[in-house]
């Protein structure tokens, strides 16, 4: 059962990473293609863009916590 909790914490770490990395590359990119489009609208876009960042990374820390937990129990 040990190999399990360590095997679980990998595999949620893997997926946080991938889901967050791809999540925050395509959020830039809109964002970036926002601006671009209409540059009046930077700092609004610019703030919405920061504030779902925010959001996004928390899933990550969320799944480092309990990755830690699993491994810890392992």
């Amino acid at each position: 059962m040990e190999g399990l909790g360590l095997l679980g914490a990998g595999i949620g770490m893997g997926l946080a990473a991938l889901g967050t990395g791809l999540a925050i590359g395509i959020l830039s990119g809109k964002a970036v293609e926002g601006i671009a489009r209409q540059p009046e609208a930077g700092g609004v876009i610019r703030t919405t863009m920061i504030l779902g960042i925010v959001f996004i990374e928390a899933i990550a820390l969320y799944t480092l916590v309990i990755s830690i937990l699993l491994w810890s129990k392992g």
